[in-house]
């Protein structure tokens, strides 16, 4: 079931991948275990004021979408 959400995670970070990237950051999936999905923050998205918006409202609520997906930790 793991590596399915793996999937589901990785097309949606996919999806959003060039938004993100053509600010200057990225976003990797480190690994989701029990719902708790944890994504690697890179680039000029480490540090920045609008993070927060980004992966909050943007990354986040598409991610939640996912039946299964009960958190999201960044690293």
């Amino acid at each position: 079931m793991e590596n399915n959400l793996n999937e589901k995670i990785e097309k949606i970070l996919n999806k959003l991948r060039p938004a993100i990237q053509s600010h200057g950051g990225d976003v990797d999936l480190v690994g989701c275990k029990n719902g708790v999905v944890k994504l690697n923050i890179k680039g000029s998205c480490v540090g920045c004021p609008m993070a927060g918006a980004t992966f909050g409202l943007g990354v986040e609520e598409e991610l939640k979408k996912i039946k299964g997906i009960k958190k999201i930790i960044y690293e």
